[in-house]
């Protein structure tokens, strides 16, 4: 975390904001209006950072990828790096008021942790993931876990057994790290996926509670209950606010804190919640369209919070690349609810570009697929339910055989003969 850091301000990336700043309201709202990483030296009395991951610039830094590279590069890893003992760690006992941790929304139902990564293992499997987790006191935290993610499972798993569930929950990790638990990879492969993209071994250090964790600012252990609470409201992903709901409750044993810890914060619904949301799951759906067609690039758009609207990029082969390219990304990606296929002369990262391949390249009746009754994501506000909605894919491609039609004309490629 320290040396990418360092490496942004290096690169004129980032804003040191020398004033006291508070962590009620003050420091989320500065984040989310500010378009470049923010190094705070006095965050009620602490050093923080936020906005280290808003654009693709700056995740190329963080991951040492090329940024025109970065889709195809991460689509053909297999999550097969190596991980290393990095032995144990000393704690001391759990006290949350050390940190300064953030209110980012007038509404929202108090103090969270944004950026924790909730680390769990139960039956020799082992899980990593990032969860919004609600302050309740010094040493209880109430965790949305979204019913039938791997986190989910293994707290059910532990529960069936009388057992409370071991977790971790680490704080300004590295970012590969924190990119690789923003995805979903197979079972139990987070870190060797993120030792995967730094490409060397990735020491793990061992809680108290036996569950590995990487190197951190901040690391707290202790166990998820069968207790619940009401969490929420809190602003999510969309913007808006998500509501109340009873969840479990997090008993915190112990934290390790580095010396001078720099806490990162994230700010709901900003730049780097939608490129962590959103941007994990480009891979994912490059390698899904790549099965059925030939796929050039990928894009979850910022209008579309970063996660719910996809632009897939293709070299059409045959009549129905374009559906079959709308089907496989939404089987790559459950919570998509509207993908946009277009051809590869269209500029997927300009709204303006993907308009006109509707404009000039749809017809409602035969390019729209509408799918009712599907899984979609909580998040969203028009969602039915917890989860259900439905779907719109446009095949926004050109016709084979009549290239000639939708040319656009230009100095370049329009020569006269």
């Amino acid at each position: 975390m320290r040396d990418f850091i360092r490496n942004m301000q290096e690169a004129g990336l980032a804003e040191v904001i020398s004033r006291p700043v508070s962590a009620n309201l003050e420091a989320a709202e500065l984040a989310f209006h500010a378009d470049k990483m923010l190094v705070f030296e006095n965050l009620e009395g602490h050093k923080a950072v936020m906005n280290t991951v808003t654009d693709r610039k700056s995740l190329a830094v963080a991951l040492g990828i090329p940024e025109g590279e970065l889709v195809k590069r991460l689509a053909a890893c297999t999550f097969s790096g190596e991980t290393v003992d990095g032995g144990a760690l000393e704690f001391e006992a759990a006290d949350l008021s050390r940190i300064p941790i953030l209110k980012h929304f007038p509404k929202d139902a108090g103090r969270y942790l944004t950026t924790g990564i909730v680390y769990s293992a139960f039956g020799g499997v082992e899980n990593a993931s990032i969860h919004r987790l609600l302050v309740k006191d010094d040493t209880h935290l109430v965790g949305r876990i979204v019913e039938g993610r791997h986190t989910y499972k293994l707290l059910q798993a532990a529960l069936a057994k009388g057992e409370k569930l071991p977790i971790a929950i680490t704080i300004g990790t590295h970012p590969a790290v924190t990119f690789a638990a923003c995805t979903r990879v197979p079972e139990g492969k987070e870190m060797a996926y993120a030792a995967e993209i730094c490409g060397k071994e990735l020491p793990l250090y061992t809680c108290p509670n036996g569950v590995r964790v990487p190197d951190a600012e901040i690391i707290l252990y202790g166990w998820m209950t069968g207790e619940l609470a009401e969490e929420g409201p809190f602003v999510d992903i969309s913007g808006t606010y998500d509501p109340i709901r009873m969840q479990p409750v997090i008993e915190l044993a112990g934290m390790h804190l580095k010396e001078d810890f720099i806490y990162h914060a994230l700010v709901p619904a900003g730049a780097e919640h939608k490129m962590l949301m959103g941007a994990p799951y480009e891979p994912k759906i490059y390698a899904a369209v790549a099965g059925v067609t030939s796929v050039r690039d990928v894009y979850l758009t910022k209008g579309g919070a970063g996660y719910f609207h996809a632009v897939v990029q293709i070299q059409k082969m045959t009549e129905g690349d374009g559906k079959n390219a709308i089907m496989a990304a939404f089987a790559a990606h459950t919570s998509l609810k509207h993908v946009v296929v277009v051809d590869s002369d269209i500029n997927i990262y300009s709204p303006e570009d993907v308009e006109f391949a509707i404009a000039t390249r749809v017809r409602a009746d035969e390019d729209v697929m509408i799918i009712s009754g599907v899984r979609g994501s909580s998040l969203d506000p028009c969602r039915i339910g917890d989860g259900l909605n439905v779907k719109a894919g446009v095949d926004a491609t050109i016709p084979l055989g009549f290239e000639d039609e939708f040319i656009r004309a230009d100095w370049q490629n329009n020569k006269e003969e």
